[in-house]
């Protein structure tokens, strides 16, 4: 069976070794991004790459961090394509040329540790229309979305790349959203996946096949190094919770059940 149209080959997925995650120092501030609401930013970092970053001090903080980290590593082990992540150490005096007042706020409010994903230089966003993916891909992407509850990748905001010829997948910062709302976390675990919008579904997404395929990887040992891979300052004093460690068994409880229920895959034809 061929892998014509993506970048990977989506029917050889197999669980991946989860990599500690690097750390670089920002080295300069390059300018701001505003596509998204967070305000990500381009920056330069000690190992002469460049990364798009998202900052802590941002509206939505921590967790959107939190987020990027669990389901972008975890759709990586899965065998999806992510852009390497790293954390990066930033020293807000970096920004303080930058003439923008809300910039300059955010970057004030954003001195330590923050996340930076690679830099795909002339990438162009994923068109589904021009670019056509295969449907073992597009179900292990709407699969994987589904089980992260991930509402961000629609046709108007597709959240996908394309670099030389193969497509990522970014920004899983609208992941997990029980983190939200820990206390009624498991009223999340079933909720059915909308996929009507989802910018893949015109694709013939296979979901049977991706998920006889990726829910049996989904296991303790690999969530768990998932979520050790999340800093513990961006994890300490999480109301209800005693320590990061606490914070990171949640994630992978809640992540087991909703694996092991599986009610909430969505129904498409094609």
């Amino acid at each position: 069976m061929g892998c014509a149209g993506v970048g990977v080959c989506p029917h050889r997925a197999v669980p991946m070794l989860v990599h500690v995650l690097r750390k670089v120092i920002a080295t300069r501030y390059v300018l701001p991004l505003r596509e998204g609401g967070s305000l990500p930013g381009l920056v330069e970092a000690d190992d002469l790459g460049m990364y798009v970053v998202k900052f802590i001090g941002a509206g939505q903080g921590r967790k959107t961090l939190v987020a990027e980290v669990v389901s972008g590593e975890l759709g990586r082990a899965l065998g999806l394509p992510v852009p390497e992540l790293v954390l990066v150490e930033f020293d807000a005096v970096i920004g303080r040329s930058e003439p923008d007042p809300e910039v300059q706020e955010l970057l004030r409010a954003s001195g330590g540790l923050n996340l930076g994903m690679d830099f795909l230089p002339g990438s162009l966003g994923f068109d589904p229309l021009t670019f056509g993916v295969d449907r073992e891909f597009a179900g292990r992407v709407l699969w994987f979305d589904a089980l992260t509850g991930n509402v961000d990748r629609s046709w108007r905001n597709p959240n996908m790349l394309l670099w030389h010829g193969r497509p990522y997948l970014i920004d899983h910062g609208a992941t997990l959203i029980f983190h939200h709302n820990w206390a009624n976390a498991d009223r999340f675990v079933g909720r059915a996946y909308d996929a009507s919008d989802h910018v893949l579904t015109g694709s013939s997404p296979d979901l049977a096949a991706a998920d006889a395929a990726l829910a049996p990887l989904v296991e303790e040992g690999l969530l768990r190094r998932v979520v050790e891979l999340v800093p513990d300052e961006w994890l300490v004093g999480e109301p209800g919770f005693a320590s990061p460690d606490e914070v990171r068994d949640a994630y992978v409880r809640f992540l087991l059940a909703r694996v092991a229920d599986r009610s909430w895959l969505p129904e498409v034809t094609g």
